[in-house]
């Protein structure tokens, strides 16, 4: 079996994917490919996208036999089929019911011999970080996705639990309820936008906007202390039920965390937690990187069973 697989990561905008060695554990250089994707096409329009960033890496691997390719999918998605289930959701809503491991295939030109697997993109990227990034020595972990939206899994041994007493329903934090809403309300960009106009009277774009004024705004500089004052107050039991040993920190609010994190910090220590809390040394690659270890056939027995609970 050839030791090269690729890792696909499916965003809302865009789409990347690199070559991995499942071998030396490391992205092949020079790899790396993204198209930005319109999530309101038509479905051939989107998976023609798709398949233009991964036969572009295809290409990079100059001759290398491919293995399988793993993709790291946002649901609501049959992982265990390739089946999209959009139907709810503001985004590839033009791939709801279609069968998206045939319809690549064909687009790709590959044999039934080349498997194309798919997790959540949540539980890619904390399998990544599980295998190779920041919780590789931890049996226990969690990890988190802060940005657009708040992405999250439990890994034990490096495969994502998304049932029993120790995790969430689902395995997942985001549609658990929290104050007057869900976590994914306090916990996403758009709780700084709408906290920041409350405050403020005035409208940002984004994060980084309220993070740069920080340093000469007291306003701004409270939002962060209170998003990590609620970030420990709602993760700190769930960290102690799972036995979590480390918290990998990824997305782009992750810049922030010298903002947020000494008051995340204190509520967690304020709670007996000591989890060890670690920002994502893959950035980016995790999702990738995770999703390409489903090719490994030893890998893949272990998460094959939990795909049509995930």
């Amino acid at each position: 079996m050839s030791k090269y697989a690729i890792g696909v990561d499916v965003g809302g905008s865009h789409l990347s994917c690199a070559a991995v060695d499942l071998d030396t554990q490391v992205m092949i250089e020079g790899s790396f490919s993204t198209v930005p994707i319109d999530n309101n096409a038509s479905s051939d329009a989107i998976l023609s996208g798709w398949s233009e960033a991964i036969l572009e890496t295809i290409e990079k691997m100059k001759g290398e036999t491919l293995a399988g390719i793993g993709f790291g999918m946002p649901g609501p998605f049959e992982y265990h089929t390739g089946i999209a289930r959009f139907a709810q959701v503001e985004k590839y809503y033009s791939l709801n019911g279609v069968d998206v491991a045939s319809g690549l295939r064909v687009k790709l030109g590959l044999p039934s011999s080349v498997p194309l697997r798919f997790m959540n993109d949540a539980s890619a990227f904390a399998a990544g970080e599980a295998w190779i990034g920041s919780a590789s020595h931890a049996l226990r972990s969690v990890s988190i996705t802060l940005g657009t939206g708040f992405g999250s899994a439990f890994v034990c041994d490096g495969v994502p639990v998304v049932d029993g007493d120790d995790v969430p329903q689902l395995g997942c934090v985001w549609h658990l309820p929290y104050r007057e809403g869900i976590a994914d309300d306090y916990f996403s960009t758009r709780w700084f936008v709408k906290r920041y106009f409350e405050k403020t009277g005035m409208e940002v774009g984004g994060v980084k906007s309220i993070a740069d004024a920080a340093h000469k705004s007291e306003i701004a500089n409270s939002l962060f202390i209170e998003y990590g004052n609620n970030m420990g107050e709602f993760f700190a039991p769930w960290l102690k039920r799972f036995g979590a040993g480390v918290l990998v920190i990824g997305g782009n609010i992750a810049g922030a965390y010298h903002l947020f994190g000494p008051s995340f910090e204190e509520a967690l220590k304020h709670s007996g937690i000591d989890t060890v809390i670690k920002l994502s040394a893959l950035k980016e690659n995790a999702a990738i990187i995770g999703s390409a270890r489903m090719i490994d056939p030893v890998y893949w027995e272990k998460i094959k069973p939990i795909l049509p609970r995930m």
